[in-house]
């Protein structure tokens, strides 16, 4: 190598030196503190089987095969959206995995993770047997073995044949479909099925219902639970991770994580406030507002909405099971005098259809929308008193909506004074958050209309996964029966390519769009806010998630002590 080559080499490696990482800006991690979070309802139950009181909190101490990149730049992907294309995860107990075939996924594991060391598990080493019993208990596929009841709302699994352990670090997963795709969401994406309970556990006490119970992988361990009121947890000493992004720093960082159970968001606030909680997730645009005005110094990232807020009616009970009432409903809402006046131009003024406008490819942005649909959502009140004398409501009607109060009550009241404008007398009946999971999603004892901001039908998920929701018998709230929509998934389940998958879910989005199975509202701006010592955080997750699917973050957090002491907390 010449003189001016060596000099050029040295001169390339100091500017990479001096350019250092994406993430020094967020400084340096430290150890110690506490971590508070808050939780907006109660937690019933422990065990990953029974996912429908599934805890908020599980990924604390319980682990997935896959993982978000840390080390991956948020320009290139932020992570902020619950549909993550499969590019996107990296293994975590998973050192890598293959496809043999279209039909066979092959898993490799970490060697050197452990259980906790806590008995029953008392620290041995996490082997493809434990992935092979979690898959066989929760879906049933050894003959002595009853499904998980609540698992069943996940369609893929019904696909999935056998899982096989080979050797101690090797775990082979047959499947039915000859979907590669669909089977890496199916395994990877974050969902309460992919985290991993101790056989041991559940040998000797029949179940982990029980917060004494709580056994994992985790950076941390469940240490006390007072139920409505908190749950702590402590760092695992033994924890095997270390921390991507410094690969020398062991994890978690800090000692301890405590969450409180707060239904009432005025009280959360509050708090939040006084520096009582470190981080609140989703905020919407009025609260994050409000919190500027009174407490600047706390931090705010904007995150996506992850769907459009919509009004779902009950598509198998009267007057919503006529098309020309859920039409005159859409077309007596101004929603471009909502995003103008409500929230101050700071929303789009569009409808959405089966899903979020931040999902691009196989999506449906109101953009695309033929004209003659787009009049259908275009406010029209005279247009909608006609189409309620042609389906024989020339006086209106009475109705109800059974609406989750942690939701934006301000903006369904301003619906109901556009319905009342045609003479729909509208009841807003308000339920927390658990009371209307138990009402609405579970037990289905809504009559007229359901509202939830934050968990309406278009979410971010995998495609396949929203198709599925279309089917007859699929146990949503809106009991939606069409015949064109029962034939989306199988072709989805059934498509050989990810081009052919995605025009397939571009029909259905605009069928949807066109059968008004939910009265669209917009897709409104939601916030992260946080507190300033709170390092390391940069809404890194969904905004449906808050506390609930912080995952493996939490151990990747740090307190930055000091500067909470120098702020009085």
């Amino acid at each position: 190598m010449s003189l001016s080559e060596k000099s050029l080499t040295k001169y390339r490696g100091e500017i990479i030196k001096r350019k250092g990482e994406w993430w020094d800006k967020l400084g340096q991690p430290r150890y110690g503190g506490e971590m508070v979070l808050r939780i907006d309802r109660n937690l019933s139950n422990f065990d990953p089987f029974y996912e429908a009181s599934l805890p908020q909190i599980f990924w604390a101490w319980m682990e997935s095969l896959a993982k978000d990149d840390w080390t991956l730049d948020p320009s290139v992907f932020d992570y902020k959206l619950l549909f993550q294309h499969n590019k996107f995860r990296k293994g975590y107990l998973a050192r890598n995995w293959e496809f043999p075939d279209r039909n066979t996924f092959i898993v490799h594991l970490r060697k050197g993770i452990h259980w906790q060391d806590v008995s029953p598990a008392n620290g041995r080493e996490f082997t493809a047997d434990d992935v092979a019993y979690h898959f066989h208990r929760l879906w049933g596929l050894n003959s002595d073995m009853a499904p998980s009841p609540d698992h069943s709302r996940v369609p893929a699994y019904k696909n999935l044949l056998s899982v096989t352990p080979i050797d101690r670090y090797t775990v082979v997963f047959k499947w039915r479909i000859p979907n590669p795709e669909l089977i890496m969401m199916s395994l990877l994406a974050p969902n309460p099925s992919q985290v991993f309970e101790a056989s041991e556990a559940v040998e000797e006490w029949g179940d982990l219902s029980d917060w004494r119970h709580a056994i994992g992988t985790g950076p941390f361990i469940l240490k006390d639970f007072v139920s409505g009121r908190s749950a702590t947890l402590v760092k695992n000493p033994n924890y095997w991770g270390h921390d991507e992004r410094h690969p020398q720093n062991k994890l978690p960082y800090v000692d301890s994580v405590k969450f409180l159970i707060i239904p009432n968001n005025n009280e959360a606030f509050a708090l939040m406030g006084a520096g009582k909680i470190d981080l609140l997730s989703p905020v919407s645009l009025q609260q994050a507002q409000s919190i500027q005005k009174t407490n600047p110094e706390i931090l705010q990232f904007p995150i996506p909405f992850p769907t459009c807020i919509s009004l779902d009616p009950r598509i198998d009970k009267k007057p919503f099971d006529d098309i020309r009432v859920r039409k005159a409903m859409q077309v007596a809402i101004n929603l471009p005098a909502i995003a103008r006046d409500y929230y101050h131009g700071q929303v789009e003024p569009y409808p959405a259809a089966l899903n979020s406008r931040n999902i691009q490819k196989g999506g449906f942005p109101y953009e695309e929308w033929p004209q003659d649909l787009k009049e259908e959502y275009a406010y029209n009140p005279d247009l909608a008193k006609k189409l309620l004398v042609d389906a024989g409501y020339p006086n209106g009607f009475r109705t109800n909506i059974i609406a989750d109060d942690s939701g934006d009550m301000n903006l369904l009241q301003i619906v109901k004074s556009y319905f009342a404008e045609i003479d729909i007398d509208l009841e807003i009946r308000p339920l927390d958050s658990a009371s209307w999971n138990d009402f609405v999603l579970y037990r289905h004892q809504h009559d007229q209309m359901a509202q939830r901001s934050m968990v309406s039908f278009g979410y971010e998920y995998e495609p396949v996964r929203l198709l599925h929701g279309l089917q007859v018998g699929h146990p949503t709230y809106q009991f939606i029966s069409d015949p064109i929509c029962d034939t989306l998934y199988p072709k989805a389940l059934a498509a050989s390519s990810l081009k052919e998958k995605l025009q397939i879910f571009r029909y259905a989005n605009e069928h949807y769009a066109r059968q008004h199975f939910i009265i669209s509202l917009l897709q409104p701006q939601t916030y992260a806010v946080c507190q300033p010592w709170l390092k390391g955080f940069s809404a890194q997750f969904g905004s449906l998630t808050g506390a609930t699917v912080l995952s493996f973050f939490l151990s990747r957090f740090w307190i930055d002590i000091d500067l909470k002491n120098k702020l009085g907390h």
